[in-house]
């Protein structure tokens, strides 16, 4: 099977990372272009990526992600060394389908160099509060970003499961 497409088909999302292990550079460049060269609408290219390896400001994301969430205690992050933060132009008509694509790319990526991944929601709730908008000008960021997702990186520190079956009418032909 072409190697591509047998990455898509095992790749799995990853709940639990080695807290001791960063990714290196030269692996997390990989994955990031990748992610940079998703398709998106009309070629606008409208996501931007911040790479977040500061352990403290992991550790806000997750605060403020899980305050989302409703669940303040919890790490929605599991632990992983690195999280890439998707934005995308606001008002941008595709913004977060062309966010969904980097978010895609940067996953499949990430899994052909072994290194485990999962998109972690609420990036627009984050985003959007007061507190997510200063974060955004103290990083430097200028413009109307939404938060699209959370992709966040590490080595698992267990095996990924097999897939479940995928469901009957998932594919309906219309020749």
């Amino acid at each position: 099977m072409n190697e591509a497409i047998q990455n898509m088909l095992t790749r799995r999302s990853c709940r639990a990372y080695d807290p001791t292990r960063v990714i290196p550079d030269e692996d997390l460049e990989l994955i990031l272009q990748a992610g940079m060269y998703a398709p998106t609408g009309g070629g606008h290219q409208s996501p931007i990526l911040v790479v977040v390896q500061k352990p403290e400001t992991i550790k806000k994301l997750s605060r403020m992600n899980a305050k989302v969430m409703g669940n303040p205690a919890r790490d929605p992050f599991y632990g992983a060394t690195t999280v890439i933060v998707v934005l995308a132009e606001r008002g941008w008509i595709s913004a977060v389908e062309d966010g969904a694509l980097v978010m895609g790319n940067l996953m499949n990526a990430a899994a052909s160099l072994g290194i485990g991944s999962c998109w972690i929601h609420r990036a627009k709730e984050e985003f959007d509060s007061d507190e997510g908008k200063a974060l955004l000008k103290e990083w430097g960021i200028e413009g109307d970003y939404q938060g699209v997702g959370h992709c966040v990186l590490g080595y698992p520190i267990a095996p990924s499961r097999p897939a479940i079956p995928r469901k009957a009418n998932y594919v309906t032909y219309v020749r």
